[in-house]
């Protein structure tokens, strides 16, 4: 099963590498994915690029990059960060969504743990930026410079930042406002709080990625409190810290079963198929999103416990079954896949189709969605979701 979703992921890849890959404006040495195929002459000047779809971009190539560090990967990996830096025109602190901002840093931070190649100089920069946009009476971010919205696609991804860099206390302190702000008694997380004159206004819109991040967020501070609490000491005192450290663990891993748990009721199909209903745009990396923070549950959470193995093989579940949903779904173009936008239902052939538009800040989807970037993209993550967690569940049920 490894090997099958191993070429799969492969697949994936060089149809996302034949469609969507091109040089910036003709630069050599750079690279970035079209926002849409097939595309149009604005498509390919790079009119659009969509920062923060480019970001995933990175993440998937960093995906690729872990199962098989090729020249080639390693390659076009580094010419996707330069291309990126050119088309911002300046540096990549230039943009005034931090969603956009944090999705862009996690990726670039990945590189930290890579041996072929290191992330840009400027990250340390990026990030400071980001830190330095916390409201200082909330102690979270808005949505963009000078928004008075305060939500989780900007500080989900912005916690996993923090908890990854030694930024313990500040991930701590977003996820809580998160959990008491904006997760619905169902563990379902809410899209954010809007400070109007009238007092906060809560928007209930449920979409999967900030179930996904916020996710995500939970585990990165679980692993690291655990990590706290059985790292070795010598001093005595530092005894009583520890278990403070191993209490404050318990209550993140009990909020994250419950997202499993939610995700499984409530965003996914009977036959455990992610299929929360998004449409292209930025709605096509939704799901992918989320099934990539599932993948991380399946891998990373602790074995300790009963509980704990259970909410593995069930986040494994999810995403092996989503993936193969969204395999049987694909049409085959040249030999290469092209991805359904909902996993469940048959793709459709991305032709004819208006293309995706801007409003409010949001990328609305093509009208054929399997049109979008981020919509292959997603099938994309999707794979290579699947692909690690094959690896370790291969040899047993999920």
């Amino acid at each position: 099963m490894l090997e099958m979703w191993a070429h799969r992921a492969d697949l994936a890849e060089a149809a996302i590498n034949d469609r969507h890959a091109s040089k910036v404006w003709g630069i050599p040495g750079t690279n970035l994915g079209v926002v849409a195929w097939p595309s149009a002459s604005r498509d390919e000047m790079f009119l659009h690029w969509h920062y923060w779809w480019q970001a995933h971009y990175l993440d998937c190539q960093i995906d690729a990059l872990s199962r098989g560090a090729t020249n080639v990967r390693v390659k076009r990996l580094k010419r996707t960060v330069r291309g990126a830096r050119i088309r911002n025109l300046g540096p990549l602190t230039r943009n005034r969504y931090y969603d956009d901002k944090a999705w862009m840093a996690l990726a670039l931070g990945r590189l930290r743990g890579t041996q072929r190649i290191q992330p840009p100089s400027t990250l340390d920069t990026l990030e400071f930026d980001i830190i330095s946009g916390v409201d200082p009476a909330l102690g979270v971010l808005p949505w963009k410079v000078g928004a008075n919205f305060f939500n989780v696609p900007a500080n989900g991804p912005a916690a996993i930042m923090c908890a990854r860099t030694g930024r313990l206390d500040l991930a701590i302190s977003i996820a809580d406002w998160i959990e008491r702000n904006l997760v619905s008694d169902e563990f379902l997380v809410m899209d954010g709080v809007r400070m109007s004159m009238h007092g906060p206004e809560v928007n209930r819109d449920i979409h999967p990625y900030n179930q996904g991040t916020f996710m995500t967020a939970e585990l990165e501070i679980a692993l690291a409190l655990r990590a706290m609490a059985t790292a070795p000491s010598d001093a005595d005192n530092m005894e009583y810290a520890e278990a403070d450290n191993a209490d404050a663990y318990i209550p993140h891993v009990m909020l994250l079963r419950d997202l499993v748990q939610a995700t499984a009721t409530h965003l996914a199909s009977t036959h455990y198929v992610l299929n929360w209903p998004t449409a292209g745009g930025d709605g096509g990396l939704f799901n992918g999103i989320l099934a990539r923070a599932l993948a991380e549950v399946a891998l990373r959470l602790p074995s300790d416990s009963h509980l704990n193995r259970a909410t593995k093989r069930l986040a494994a579940r999810l995403v092996l079954n989503s993936a193969d949903s969204a395999w049987r779904h694909r049409l085959e173009v040249d030999g290469l896949p092209v991805f359904p936008h909902h996993w469940d239902e048959d793709a459709q052939l991305p032709r004819n189709s208006v293309p995706a538009t801007s409003e409010r800040g949001t990328i609305l989807g093509s009208t054929v969605a399997e049109r979008d970037f981020s919509v292959q993209l997603s099938g994309w993550m999707l794979m290579e979701a699947a692909a690690r967690v094959a690896e370790k569940y291969s040899a047993t049920r999920v």
